[in-house]
């Protein structure tokens, strides 16, 4: 008797670790089919999905926008993605890193991107808008402002009126270039003017092919100004006129859903007390200094 109870409790032990393997196994096959493997994707069986990111505020880093266009955009039951922009733009590279980003995401996955614009998309903003496949904007929407700015305070009277002086020892002529201890040279001047033109070229360069329009077109609209999303879509900066909802309905018919697409987007993050004493209090509170801060800064972005 104390043999069969043995054998019954072998049993169950053996029968109740096999079920259990086989649920985490068919748990782990619903999280990778719905989010791709990716930390913090959607759990849904729904192949009609359409995911919605967003890009707001001064573009300073494209990291955050980079990991949550492959984590919420690359899963198999996301049909489209719509990138929804609130900028005025931002730094030049960061801005390219993102344009770049999502021209990839739509090579590698062959997803369509539809691009919805909020209140501003302007300068470093539209630079990222110009790889999706489509553009809505509402028509109060500001957008445009194509073109390059570089500022930085020149404190050299304030020197002089203090009675100090800034000493440099440098390798080069252009070493210390937009030093703020002192006024730009001619020479400086020209350099400097040389490497905006270059970095605007880049930005023609991008909108004419994202926007398939030639070079000329767009540098009649690119002296820096910007428009209004009625005056874009006259021009050709924009496809249609409407707001999120349409947009994500573009997308879903783009991808070949039938009916109304399920929207997934990533969900605001919430930080805890925790985070404020022991974390990164900038990031919890919405304050991340640009690093550039402190010299120059090339920028596309909308002043």
């Amino acid at each position: 008797m104390p043999e069969r109870r043995s054998n019954l409790w072998l049993w169950l032990v053996v029968g109740g670790g096999t079920l259990l393997f086989f649920t985490l196994c068919l748990l782990a096959l619903a999280v990778l089919y719905a989010g791709g493997g990716a930390a913090g994707a959607p759990l849904s069986f729904s192949s009609n999905q359409v995911a919605v990111i967003d890009l707001e505020g001064i573009i300073l880093d494209s990291r955050d926008f980079v990991e949550q266009l492959d984590s919420w955009g690359r899963p198999p039951g996301v049909r489209a993605l719509v990138v929804r922009i609130n900028s005025p733009g931002g730094g030049v590279a960061a801005s390219q890193e993102m344009f770049d980003a999502l021209r990839r995401f739509r090579a590698e996955t062959k997803k369509k991107v539809v691009v919805s614009m909020s209140t501003v998309a302007a300068s470093g903003g539209y630079y990222v808008a110009c790889a999706a496949d489509r553009i809505y904007a509402n028509p109060g929407s500001i957008t445009g402002s194509i073109g390059v700015i570089a500022e930085w305070v020149n404190y050299s009277e304030l020197l002089r009126w203090a009675k100090l002086q800034d000493v440099v020892f440098k390798s080069g002529e252009f070493k210390d270039t937009g030093s703020p201890s002192r006024p730009l040279t001619e020479a400086e001047k020209v350099y400097f003017q040389g490497l905006i033109d270059n970095m605007f070229s880049q930005f023609v360069r991008a909108v004419a092919e994202g926007r398939n329009m030639s070079e000329e077109r767009v540098r009649k609209l690119a002296d820096g100004r910007v428009f209004t999303g009625l005056e874009a879509k006259q021009s050709g900066l924009v496809d249609e006129l409407g707001a999120l909802e349409a947009a994500v309905a573009a997308a879903g018919r783009l991808a070949g859903i039938a009916g109304k697409p399920k929207v997934v987007r990533p969900p605001k993050r919430a930080f805890t007390l925790w985070d404020l004493l022991f974390g990164d209090a900038r990031s919890a509170l919405g304050w991340r200094p640009d690093p550039s801060e402190a010299h120059i800064r090339f920028q596309y972005l909308w002043k």
